[in-house]
């Protein structure tokens, strides 16, 4: 497949599935592993019912167990397809490979050769995804390479409107100290990476991610296309909170911003809920964590007064769609919540 063929597909395209993972061991949820395989439950419950779940479990074993618990609640088993591997985590989104499309419309699986967020050294099993993944789908898998080097990269850096333009972060990509993917990586070189590989031409450059982001700055959590010409953001209202600031500039940013036809994009902004601790620890719950499937768009909630404000707001983004919320209150002790967990296989 030639370089300029590549068109990463929007996530509001038509798509075949959804990826998930069934975790199998609570490592990334302590004390709530239990409470997060039923969140996981619903989860699968509600993409399985506009299209087909791709659903990556350990084993038979596990893959018996995880069936088990879709039949008690009712889950559409017709419309879910089980892949044999063991994983580290359950992140899809960044494990998992991105499928790009050709002008022909044939589709190819990528691998960015995942390395635990350049922050675990647990990874070994989840960088066995996507070739098990590409293997099903039965759909060739390419390395992902620049200048004969493998390129590490996680899904949840990367924002299109399969036009060619994307949204990432200069504290995910460009950071010189922490979590640094791609040592000695210029603006340039990624660049580069994206216009072979994704047949990206514009790319919108926002600065940090919100506070407590395990993955130091993923876009998922922070702006979104929801249609070729418009993106959501989040603005936290609180002057005094930490994310004020950083998310102001972000919005700054993007109202400066222009998309690949040169026309300036419309920006929403949606709301934060209120600060999370758990533990002590600050957890990065966003609204922007969002994900869209046919027919829907899954909303994470928070138990909180923005919940309703927020679903609204992505009613009016979205009125073709069902907005359905998801209680993450559960999940988001992971860092991640619905978007993180799941990789769209578009159609």
């Amino acid at each position: 497949m030639a370089a300029t063929d590549r068109r990463f597909p929007a996530e509001w395209e038509k798509q075949q599935g959804v990826l998930l993972a069934f975790p199998h061991n609570g490592n990334d949820w302590p004390g709530k592993y239990e409470a997060i395989q039923w969140a996981f439950v619903e989860f699968i419950k509600k993409v399985a019912q506009v299209e087909r779940v791709f659903l990556v479990v350990a084993d038979e074993k596990h893959q018996e167990k995880v069936k088990a618990k879709l039949e008690d609640a009712h889950v559409e088993m017709g419309q879910v397809s089980f892949i044999s591997q063991k994983t580290n985590r359950s992140w899809m989104r960044d494990s998992g490979p991105i499928i790009v499309k050709n002008a022909n419309g044939e589709r190819e699986a990528l691998n960015f050769n995942f390395n635990g967020w350049a922050k675990y050294s647990n990874y070994q099993l989840d960088r066995k995804v996507p070739a098990k993944v590409a293997e099903f789908l039965d759909i060739p898998l390419t390395q992902v390479l620049y200048k004969g080097k493998p390129v590490i990269m996680e899904g949840g850096a990367l924002e299109t409107n399969g036009k060619g333009t994307l949204i990432t972060t200069e504290e995910c990509l460009l950071h010189p100290d922490i979590q640094v993917r791609n040592p000695g990586f210029s603006r340039s070189d990624y660049e580069a990476v994206f216009r072979e590989y994704l047949g990206i031409t514009n790319i919108i450059w926002l600065g940090d991610g919100v506070v407590g982001d395990d993955t130091h700055g993923h876009i998922d959590d922070l702006a979104r296309f929801v249609n070729e010409d418009t993106i959501v953001t989040v603005v936290e209202d609180d002057p005094e909170d930490a994310n004020y600031q950083p998310l102001q500039d972000n919005l700054e940013r993007l109202k400066k911003a222009k998309l690949e036809n040169g026309n300036s994009p419309k920006i929403v902004t949606l709301p934060m809920p209120e600060r999370l601790d758990f533990e002590g620890i600050r957890i990065p719950a966003s609204y922007a964590n969002f994900l869209i499937i046919n027919q829907c768009v899954l909303v994470p909630t928070f138990n909180d007064p923005n919940d309703r404000l927020a679903l609204n707001i992505l009613a009016d983004c979205f009125p073709d769609r069902k907005i359905i919320g998801i209680s993450a209150i559960d999940l988001i002790w992971g860092f991640g919540t619905l978007h993180c967990l799941s990789q769209q296989i578009p159609d």
